[in-house]
């Protein structure tokens, strides 16, 4: 069995924390088994190396090793991608595919982001954990798959399970061993190592004089969060590296490339266990609540254009009376009165309501319409823009903070062409 310092020459994993040394034993032990694994930790941690080290140590070395995101499959074709399909199961499925558990029988699956999966393809994965056993989707026919499974997560999955959103038993079949990752901050003796290690790397990589800290920059390296942990750390040495003539790098200037280095309590680098909810702070719980309103609110406007139109007040109320109870309920000031408070919260300017003249009150309506939901659009835009600029581009921690999917962020940048 090799030893915990060949596993990081091996794997270039740098660093001397007891936990971090910890986490590579536990691997190392567990590799000549079939026990599925799961690795938990913070994004940016690096999670991936330990399933690469276990398939390595393990007696299926030599056969596949597959590594799936489950966060980045689109729901609708992740059952598919995993368990393959028949010519004609769906849409599009002009052929027969294999999925990766057939593809990698005998080998290792690393389902990264586990607990991104759907409910029902958690449901296809229990059975493959069970007994080996999976169909394709469309088709009838019992198929036996050999695989070792190591998953990971940045999750709190006993907090997913509360909510509904990952299966108990699929939990503790998929974490028989369970094996953490620290965040770096919690590495303090290993970051100015890794900052050392990633300089000469991109010193090498573009051909230009390694980079390095003076004394105060590197109390500053220290004593920063790094709330995107080693990948946050490998980027910054990076951009240093490439836009900085000179060489010998001062606080003044690494603390240009620290996002919020000032502000410790920040929703980027606020912990994730001493947040209660969703969401950093009660500014975006708000924002929440009121992007939520807005087809709600969008779909008023549309009510009220057809009454001024029609001038069919009671007809239209009629047709309508879902609507209109499910947006005042049975006391129209009180939700009026909890709308202000949320506008007063969020500092936003109460709308000033014109009175327009009689003749152009079809023009009026419209445009309140496309005034109000322009306005909800640009704070949404606005929330997401300042979201992924703290995160520096990194959807999934931008996805974390703002409380939704890491696919409806993808969806909301597609849409908004971010």
């Amino acid at each position: 069995m090799e030893g915990v310092q060949s596993i990081k020459q091996r794997f270039e994993i740098i660093g001397n924390d007891p936990k971090l040394n910890r986490a590579l034993e536990k691997a190392v032990q567990v590799a000549p088994t079939d026990i599925s694994v799961l690795v938990t930790g913070e994004s940016g941690v690096g999670k991936e190396s330990i399933p690469k080290i276990i398939h390595s140590l393990s007696h299926r070395k030599h056969a596949k090793y597959i590594a799936v995101n489950c966060g980045a499959i689109p729901e609708g074709t992740i059952d598919s991608e995993l368990f393959g399909h028949e010519k004609g199961a769906f849409t599009g499925a002009t052929s027969t595919r294999r999925g990766y558990f057939e593809v990698a029988d005998g080998g290792t699956i690393f389902l990264d982001e586990v607990g991104e999966l759907p409910l029902t393809t958690q449901v296809r994965l229990l059975r493959v954990l069970e007994n080996g056993e999976f169909l394709k989707v469309g088709s009838s026919q019992v198929q036996q798959t050999d695989v070792r499974i190591v998953a990971a997560t940045n999750m709190n999955m006993i907090d997913s399970i509360k909510k509904g959103k990952f299966r108990e038993d699929l939990y503790y079949r998929l974490s028989t061993v369970e094996i953490n990752i620290p965040p770096l901050r919690e590495r303090k003796e290993d970051i100015h190592l890794l900052f050392r290690k990633f300089a000469s790397d991109f010193g090498q990589k573009y051909k230009m004089p390694t980079i390095r800290l003076q004394d105060d920059a590197i109390q500053l390296l220290l004593k920063y969060r790094w709330p995107g942990n080693i990948r946050q750390l490998r980027n910054i040495a990076e951009q240093i590296s490439v836009l900085e003539e000179g060489r010998n790098i001062s606080m003044a200037t690494l603390n240009g490339y620290l996002p919020n280095a000032g502000n410790s309590n920040l929703p980027a680098v606020i912990e994730p266990n001493k947040s209660d909810s969703d969401f950093s702070n009660e500014r975006e719980i708000l924002y929440k609540v009121l992007f939520d309103m807005k087809g709600d609110l969008t779909d008023l406007k549309k009510l009220t254009l057809e009454l001024l139109k029609h001038n069919d007040s009671q007809k239209v109320q009629e047709e309508n009376e879902g609507l209109i109870q499910k947006i005042y309920g049975n006391n129209g000031e009180q939700i009026q009165s909890e709308e202000n408070e949320a506008m007063e919260v969020l500092q936003l300017p109460e709308p000033q309501p014109e009175q327009p003249p009689q003749e152009d009150k079809y023009h009026f309506a419209e445009e309140i319409e496309e005034e109000e939901t322009l306005s909800l659009q640009e704070k949404e835009v606005e929330l997401i823009k300042k979201s992924l600029e703290r995160n520096r581009g990194k959807r999934k921690a931008a996805a974390a903070e703002l409380g939704i999917s890491e696919r409806t962020l993808y969806r909301k940048i597609k849409q908004y062409d971010l």
